[in-house]
């Protein structure tokens, strides 16, 4: 029996450690604050959106959500992001993706200041974590190394396979398993025989949008699996890109979809916000 990785509990662990740094914070006369611009009507962004200034709330912190047109200009967006990288009391900007297709997305993360790119998309952000220097990380991918170390696992010597080759998930999680002492293969559509490689797999981290995709035959006995997928089913329930019902038997420990990495993203969204006022805040 496979231990389950509750990433519900820990979240919620780690969001009480933060309101209480919050607090501590406020006591000195300083609130962390993130700013969250929406471009158009994308229902699942706005979601989103909303759940990040839940999020803000529960520990305390101060949250702006400006929400613009549709039709909105690369350049007028670009201006919103220069004027909230000039306010003190905004320490963290998150543009929510996908923008409208005459956006450009590079263009609009560049132009967020690097002390307050609390996504960590930026490219000197980015440069920061394959030097093991940044202030802080993606979102995900950190929460993923919080399950693992919350959970008393170690990728130090282990055999770790990233599934999935995305610059929000797949390739910085493979840094960070690097960072972390693993030895890590990435796999993707082009990878040959790629069931020959997860069966190699200590850790396994799957992030490639595909419902049930890894199958138990795809995994060896006691390997650590990390589902990052979230897909629907026809029938409208939940799944992740891993088969639960015959991988589960033969891991020593997986994420659940619903209730394991997805909590996690937000979390660490609000503790890079709590960093970034604490350590370029002014």
């Amino acid at each position: 029996m496979a231990h389950i990785i509750d990433g519900k509990k820990i979240s919620a662990e780690i969001r009480a450690e933060i309101a209480a740094d919050v607090a501590k914070m406020k006591e000195g006369g300083k609130t962390p604050g993130l700013a969250v611009i929406i471009v158009g009507e994308n229902p699942a962004s706005k979601v989103y959106v909303r759940n990040k200034g839940k999020g803000c709330e529960e520990v305390g912190m101060y949250s702006e959500i400006i929400a613009m047109a549709e039709e909105t200009t690369e350049a007028e967006l670009l201006a919103k992001i220069a004027e909230l990288n000039e306010r003190c009391d905004i320490h963290g900007i998150l543009v929510q993706l996908p923008l409208p297709k005459h956006i450009n997305e590079r263009a609009v993360i560049e132009a967020i200041s690097p002390e307050k790119d609390v996504d960590a998309f930026a490219p000197v952000n980015i440069g920061e974590m394959m030097l093991g220097t940044a202030a802080f990380l993606p979102c995900t991918p950190a929460g993923i190394m919080e399950l693992l170390k919350r959970s008393g696992i170690s990728a130090e010597g282990k055999e770790c396979v990233v599934i999935g080759r995305s610059n929000i998930v797949g390739k910085p999680i493979a840094q960070l398993l690097l960072t972390a002492n693993g030895t890590v293969t990435i796999c993707h559509s082009r990878t040959k025989n790629l069931a020959e490689v997860t069966r190699r797999a200590d850790i396994l981290v799957v992030a490639i949008g595909k419902a049930d995709f890894v199958t138990g035959d795809m995994v060896k006995e006691g390997a650590v699996v990390i589902d990052v997928g979230m897909n629907r089913r026809a029938d409208g329930k939940l799944t992740g890109d891993v088969d639960y019902a015959t991988v589960e038997p033969k891991a020593s420990a997986i994420t659940p979809v619903p209730g394991g990495v997805g909590p996690m993203t937000i979390t660490m969204l609000l503790r890079n916000t709590l960093t970034a006022a604490e350590k370029y805040g002014k």
